[in-house]
């Protein structure tokens, strides 16, 4: 199996094999959508397995909410597309505006708008959430502070200082709530809110333990190609790979997402299959880089890093890995085909496809490490060994730790790989416990590279040995970098030229520094049986990051398809 931890994504459904013996809940066909007059169904597997909780709480972002709470029943003022770069789609807001210092944000709210019970969305409905949100520490993750007003049909937000950087958190990850309902509710996160009330263009209909339905919200605000068209969507849970595979070919689902080992002869054996793989996350092994913060191990030598960046065949990690399925990464710890426009320098554009032994060599015989024809480099009499950590059971990884063992043999260095269970691995990067680590560089609030550096590379999200790092686990610090992305954080999203010249100094100092040794783009596959609907997304047209599993897109891509006729 693939992939878990902050924002790692489902790769294999072959992992989803549980003690759970259930049978194929819910998956009886779905309802005809050829015939005029019927009612049209798709049914989404997002990778449950068991029985689900009914909890429809739109605040919640523990995942204790079940998938469609936020994007599908409810919506955010504006939606941020992680699959590639463009503006902000409109959603509940039409627009919004910062003042000149980014101390002030307007935010423009739709008017006409109901919630699905028929009553009126209105500005002050808004205005409830973001207040509430922003005066409840227990929701208030993102730590910032604002006022909100009023003014008209436009919310206003005025913040202490610069925060362009809250932009995408503010706008697209808030789930907005009827102020009526939610204002008589004193704690908001202790309820489970079996009969939401959202402004999304669907609505629950029915649940059950083994599979819910929701249904067309009659009163959604959108018309034409902004309407949903199919009238029901249920939700259902399968027990292992050979159901959800069996269910994707016969139609019982039509949408899923998980890497299926046969899929390219499913698709060739089935016309009415196809899949779309969506460039995700770098995968890269993250060192414990920092000696000053308490990290110990020959990896905190840059050049032993380099060492291993240039050992790694990554074609063969790939193929063998990933069947074929990854993507070319850049060494910037970008996705390209995501933000390739921000790659300030072209040679820094892609990660390089095959070993180059002579230069992992060099690197190393520099920097005093005596290296052998065979055997491994030494210095000071001390052997060239280190550690990998690696969560048992992900297979892909698994493997790619194996094929990564004889990469760096041939270059001097003694791999060692710790299989261990995904809780020991989580713990041990995260106290720093660790000399290397396989993980992904996962994006933020949105497609700005500001994100991926500011967590993974900013001092202040790191902390010494032995204390908790979240997101920058490889203990990297350097003050240049600091101050450019607090820079980048005050800057208008506008000024693309000051962002490049920003990004392009961090570039440079991360491709040299390789705390994080970046090996290639994850594949997120999604599957899609085309018998009931169409306009799913595709490479041509990555409208929405296509798995069922995300959230916000998942309202987006549900009000997009359309009934075969």
């Amino acid at each position: 199996m693939s992939l878990g931890h902050k924002g790692k994504v489902l790769l294999s459904v072959v992992a989803l094999v549980a003690a759970t013996t259930l049978a194929l809940t819910g998956c009886s066909a779905s309802t005809t959508t050829k015939a005029s007059g019927k009612t049209t169904s798709v049914t989404l597997f997002n990778g449950s397995v068991g029985n689900f909780t009914e909890n429809f709480n739109p605040w919640l972002t523990t995942g204790a909410e079940l998938q469609p709470t936020q994007g599908t029943i409810y919506e955010a003022l504006f939606f941020y597309n992680m699959a590639r770069s463009q503006a902000p789609v409109p959603l509940l807001g039409t627009s919004y505006k910062w003042n000149s210092d980014g101390t002030q944000l307007t935010i423009a709210v739709r008017q006409g708008v109901k919630w699905s019970d028929g009553t009126a969305l209105t500005a002050d409905d808004v205005a409830y959430t973001l207040n509430r949100y922003e005066s409840t520490p227990a929701l208030n993750t993102l730590g910032a502070t604002w006022t909100t007003k009023l003014s008209g049909n436009n919310v206003v937000l005025t913040f202490p200082t610069t925060s362009y950087a809250l932009e995408p958190q503010i706008l697209g990850y808030i789930a907005i709530v009827p102020k009526a309902i939610w204002s008589k509710i004193p704690n908001v996160l202790n309820t489970t809110n079996t009969s939401p009330v959202g402004s999304g263009p669907y609505m629950l209909k029915t649940f059950t333990p083994q599979s819910y339905t929701l249904t067309k919200n009659p009163n959604y605000w959108g018309t034409g190609a902004e309407a949903p068209a199919i009238d029901q969507v249920r939700f259902i849970s399968l027990a292992n790979a050979d159901a959800a595979t069996s269910a994707l070919e016969s139609g019982n689902v039509d949408w899923m997402g998980g890497y299926l080992p046969t899929l390219r002869d499913i698709v060739k054996q089935n016309p009415k299959v196809s899949y779309v793989n969506t460039a995700d996350s770098t995968t890269g092994v993250v060192t414990c880089s920092n000696a000053a913060l308490g990290c110990t191990g020959p990896q905190t030598d840059v050049a032993v890093r380099q060492a291993i960046y240039d050992a790694m065949d990554r074609a063969q990690f790939s193929t063998q890995a990933l069947n074929g399925f990854g993507e070319v990464g850049s060494p910037t710890l970008l996705v390209p085909a995501v933000n390739k426009k921000w790659i300030s320098d072209s040679a820094n554009a892609t990660l390089p496809q095959s070993a180059n032994v002579s230069a992992a060599k060099q690197a190393l015989e520099a920097d005093g490490w005596t290296v052998p024809a065979t055997g491994f480099a030494t210095k000071g009499g001390k052997e060239l060994d280190l550690t990998i950590n690696v969560v048992s059971g992900w297979t892909d990884y698994d493997t790619l730790c194996t094929l990564l063992k004889g990469q760096l043999a041939a270059v001097g260095i003694n791999l060692t790989v710790n299989q261990v269970a995904q809780n020991a691995w989580s713990s041990a990067e995260t106290s720093g416990k660790f000399e290397l680590s396989l993980n992904s560089v996962n994006p933020g609030a949105s497609a700005s590279p500001f994100y991926i550096y500011n967590n993974y590379l900013a001092t202040s999200a790191t902390a010494a040995v032995g204390q908790s790092a979240s997101t920058n686990t490889s203990r990297f610090s350097d003050p240049a970098i600091d101050a450019t992305v607090k820079t980048i954080a005050k800057t208008d999203p506008s000024n693309t030229a000051a962002l490049l010249s920003a990004y392009g100094s961090i570039q440079a100092t991360v491709v040299k520094q390789l705390p994080i040794i970046p090996i290639y783009v994850n594949q997120a596959l999604t599957e899609f049986n085309n018998s009931n609907a169409t306009g799913w997304p595709s490479a041509s047209n990555l409208y929405a990051f296509p798995e069922p599993w995300k959230a916000w897109d998942n309202g987006i891509v549900l009000k997009t398809i359309r009934p075969v006729k």
